[in-house]
C-alpha cells in the first residue's frame, strides 16, 4: 500500500529544502567572497619582467612591513605620467603590457600590484588597499608635479584611484568601468542574496568622489555584465557638474572597450 503525503506537507518539505540550500549557498558566498572579488596571480620573487618599453622595477615598503611591487615605465621627454590602478585579475606582468595604450601617447606609466598580487606581499584588507594606493601616489608625486599626474582606475582599481584623487590634486581622474560601491557588481551577480549584508568589503567610491577637486572622466560600456552601466551613472550623478564628463561606449562589455573607436578617441582627447 502506497502512502502519499498531503499536498501541504509536500509543499512544506520542498520549501524547507529550498531554504536550507539558500542558507548553505549564502554561507559559501560569505566565506569565499574574497576569492570571488579578487583574482590575483602570484609571481615568484625572482621573476624577471620583460617589457618592450624601458622600465624600472620598484619595491615600496608599507608602514606595516609589507612590500608593494610596481613597474615604472619611462619615456624620453614625457608629457606626464599615468598612475594605473588595475582590475581584479592577474598581476602587473599582464597589466604592464597594457600600459602601451598610455606610452604610445607620450606618457610615463606607473602601475602597482595590490597585496597578494604578483610579487606584492601581505593580506588583502580594505584599509591596505587605500593606504598602499596612497603610498604609490606619494612616490610618484615625489618625482612629478601634480599637474602632470593622471590617475587612471580600471574596474576594481577605480575605487583606489578615486580615493587617492580625493586626497590630492592630480591633473585629472579617469575611471574606466567604475562602481558606485562594490555591492553594486556583487548584487548584479548574486541576484537572490542581499549583497550588502554578505560583504566584508564596502569600497564606497561614492564617498570619496565627492571630495575630488580635479576633472573627472568616466568611461563605461553599455553592455558591461560585470559592473552595471547604471552603477557608473549613479556615481556620475553625484559629481559636481563643472568637474565631470561621462563617455558611453555603445555595445561595449567590461573588457573590450579598447576595441571601439569611441574609446580610443576618448583616450586620445584625455592624453593630448
Amino acid at each position: 500500500m502506497s502512502f502519499t503525503l498531503p499536498k501541504k506537507r509536500k509543499l512544506k518539505k520542498v520549501v524547507s529544502i529550498i531554504f536550507v540550500l539558500y542558507i548553505i549557498n549564502g554561507l559559501a558566498l560569505y566565506l569565499f567572497q574574497e576569492s570571488l572579488l579578487f583574482r590575483p596571480s602570484v609571481l615568484a620573487q625572482d621573476y624577471k619582467y620583460a617589457f618592450s618599453h624601458p622600465f624600472e622595477e620598484l619595491f615600496l615598503k608599507t608602514e606595516d612591513g609589507e612590500t608593494i611591487n610596481a613597474i615604472h615605465f619611462k619615456k624620453e621627454n614625457p608629457k606626464g605620467v599615468v598612475i594605473h590602478f588595475h582590475g581584479n585579475r592577474g598581476n602587473i606582468d599582464e597589466w604592464g603590457q597594457k600600459s602601451k595604450l598610455f606610452l604610445d601617447r607620450g606618457y610615463d606609466v606607473f602601475v602597482m600590484d595590490y597585496r597578494s598580487y604578483g610579487k606584492s606581499t601581505g593580506v588583502i584588507t580594505e584599509t591596505s588597499f587605500y593606504s598602499d594606493a596612497l603610498l604609490c601616489y606619494n612616490y610618484v608625486k615625489s618625482i612629478y608635479s601634480e599637474n602632470k599626474i593622471t590617475v587612471y582606475g580600471r574596474s576594481l582599481g577605480t575605487g583606489f584611484a578615486t580615493y587617492v584623487a580625493s586626497k590630492n590634486k592630480p591633473k585629472q581622474l579617469v575611471l574606466e568601468s567604475p562602481y558606485y560601491e562594490i555591492a553594486d557588481p556583487a548584487q548584479h551577480r548574486i541576484i537572490i542574496y542581499p549583497a550588502k549584508l554578505f560583504l566584508n568589503f564596502e569600497l564606497p567610491t561614492y564617498k570619496y568622489i565627492k571630495n575630488v577637486i580635479s576633472p573627472i572622466t568616466i568611461i563605461h560600456g553599455t553592455d558591461d555584465y560585470i559592473i552595471p552601466y547604471e552603477s557608473a551613472k549613479k556615481l556620475y550623478n553625484i559629481i559636481p557638474k563643472d568637474l565631470k564628463t561621462f563617455i558611453t561606449i555603445k555595445d561595449a562589455k567590461h573588457s573590450d572597450l579598447f576595441k571601439f573607436d569611441s574609446y580610443v578617441k576618448a583616450i586620445d582627447a584625455l592624453l593630448l
